[in-house]
């Protein structure tokens, strides 16, 4: 799965979904879906690493498409792990502001650990394996916590909130071999 950052968020960096589909499938990867309009792409991929699959893709969009933006490919293994061990779904009581900030390097949850000793009430966070888990009940637009955390992470980090995680879940689920 690869999640792109900041496509079709205003006028910038406008990509056809059927253009990325289109892409990834030059690419070479198999059963290619995409997720609403915002850079979520579901697809198969041999067995190569995340990280190589997400420079292929970053490349192909700036030179192909002639839209330059971060990507990061998680396994359906990374995607299984990130839904299995948030543990702030049960205090979220809506999910399109329970927020999960993905990050594009797993060494960068240092920089968040400090946020973790602040009292962000009503506000929660959570870092997992390559993810911050961000309860914003009032939304990120007036999340302290939302600030902190993309201020900390510049543009290492993608975010998507939970309803959305658990729609991609459910895509790759059916059709994943775990890879």
């Amino acid at each position: 799965m690869a999640l792109i950052r900041g496509i079709n968020v205003g006028r910038a960096k406008r990509v056809a979904m059927a253009d990325l589909r289109a892409l990834l499938g030059s690419l070479g990867y198999g059963e290619v879906r995409t997720l609403l309009n915002s850079g979520n792409a579901v697809f198969r991929m041999p067995a190569s690493a995340p990280a190589k699959a997400a420079a292929r893709i970053e490349e192909g969009m700036t030179r192909r498409l002639g839209v330059s933006a971060r990507v990061t490919v998680l396994t359906a293994r990374e995607l299984d792990t990130l839904v299995a061990d948030n543990p702030l779904v049960k205090k979220a009581t809506d999910h399109s502001r329970l927020m999960v900030a993905v990050l594009f390097t797993r060494s960068d949850l240092k920089k968040l650990q400090p946020l973790l000793r602040r009292d962000w009430a009503p506000e929660a966070l959570a870092l997992g394996e390559r993810v911050a888990y961000a309860w914003c009940p009032r939304g990120i637009l007036e999340s302290p916590l939302f600030t902190a955390i993309t201020r900390e992470l510049s543009d290492g980090v993608t975010a998507r909130n939970w309803a959305t995680m658990i729609k991609l879940h459910a895509l790759v689920a059916p059709a994943s071999g775990k890879d």
